[in-house]
């Protein structure tokens, strides 16, 4: 018995009590769910994500038709939803930096800018907000009148065109995971070269790109640029952002901009005034002084902050079914209806957010860890 009450605590005998309740509840509604299934000639698993789909998704980053597998759509889905998370977090970090520094600008009409920016996109609901952003991209003009920018930028109603990168080569099964490795030596090398030095970190990224250009031209990879040009009723060649996935990501990116803003702001305003005089008199300016002595001490507060917006992003972008963004919710949906596995496909779309939450916090955690042990270090 005391062996229990250890693990447990006091009051073993109750809490196994309410345990074995809570599993009595859960059995007794699971069991109604399969007589349920069975009676309507469903059969509970997972065996139609091997059965052919039969319904064509509107935008795919993976090869997709009719013919393949649940499966296979399911997977479509999720890569759409990594993507659009992905590149979310990557804009939205940069421009709520951005914001955050303006936002404590001497600069009053810039600081105002701002801060009408953020009480606006924290304040009015994300869904109205996408609903906004998909209006604007699906009123943007014909092909053939297209909003041009550049020369090799369109804007249409049809999506964005942009210029395409093309490789050509070996495998990138072959030559991607060596100049990952050749980017990340270059640059561990490079920041113990220079580290402690101003522009150190200038130095660490271009030395890191050019030992990936040499690899790649030693690997024989040739890379050129695909242009986007009017041909036709369309515009022809480059890559093309439809209008659900651009109105998506826009609007995922000014609506988390907004919140980042405001952590950058509280983290910058967290370091003391007294780190600024310090700076001042060693001679530094401003943009020295924010880059190499005020944000790194600052990530000790963003960094925890952050992730909470990321998660937040990552979660928010299952709102892209409203609009009409194939990802992972709306293929599920689909599939949901067509089979009428409707339990698992909730179960794959639980699944699926929260391995990729799970992902970004254990990410951000390392991260984070990182920070404080140097600053540790250095005390």
């Amino acid at each position: 018995m005391g062996t229990i009450r250890r693990w447990i605590g006091p009051s073993p005998a109750q809490q196994i009590a309410v345990l074995l309740f809570i599993v009595a509840v859960f059995w007794y509604f699971g069991d109604n769910i399969v007589a349920t299934m069975q009676r309507l000639g469903l059969r509970p698993g997972f065996v139609f994500l091997g059965q052919r789909a039969n319904f064509e998704i509107g935008e795919s980053l993976i090869s997709y038709s009719s013919a393949d597998t649940y499966g296979r759509a399911l997977l479509a889905g999720l890569v759409n939803t990594v993507a659009v998370s992905a590149f979310g977090c990557l804009f939205a970090t940069i421009l709520g930096v951005l914001l955050g520094i303006a936002r404590l600008s001497r600069n009053l009409l810039l600081s105002n800018v701002v801060r009408a920016y953020v009480e606006i996109f924290r304040n009015t609901p994300l869904l109205l907000q996408l609903f906004v952003w998909s209006s604007l991209f699906h009123s943007l003009p014909a092909p053939r009148q297209a909003i041009q920018f550049s020369g090799n930028v369109f804007l249409t109603n049809r999506g964005i065109f942009v210029p395409r990168l093309t490789l050509e080569g070996p495998s990138m099964l072959i030559w991607l995971p060596l100049a990952v490795a050749v980017g990340g030596a270059t640059t561990f090398l490079a920041r113990r070269l220079f580290f402690g030095q101003h522009y150190y970190a200038s130095r660490v990224a271009g030395g890191a790109l050019a030992a990936t250009i040499a690899f790649l031209w030693l690997a024989d990879v040739s890379i050129s640029a695909e242009l986007p040009a009017k041909g036709g009723f369309n515009i022809r060649g480059g890559l093309s952002l439809t209008p659900e996935f651009a109105g998506l990501l826009t609007g995922l990116v000014f609506n988390s901009a907004a919140t980042i803003a405001e952590i950058v702001r509280s983290g910058i305003q967290s370091v003391g005034n007294g780190q600024w005089e310090a700076a001042r008199a060693l001679g530094l300016g401003p943009g020295h002084i924010m880059r190499l002595i005020v944000l790194p001490q600052a990530l000790r507060v963003i960094t925890p902050l952050m992730t909470s917006s990321y998660l937040d992003l990552t979660k928010n972008s299952s709102l892209a079914v409203a609009i009409g963004f194939p990802d992972l919710v709306s293929v599920a949906n689909t599939t949901a209806n067509t089979t009428g596995q409707s339990l698992e496909a909730i179960a794959i779309i639980a699944l699926a957010y929260l391995t990729l939450n799970l992902a970004v916090s254990l990410a951000m955690n390392l991260y984070n860890r990182r920070i404080v042990l140097k600053d540790t270090r250095r005390k």
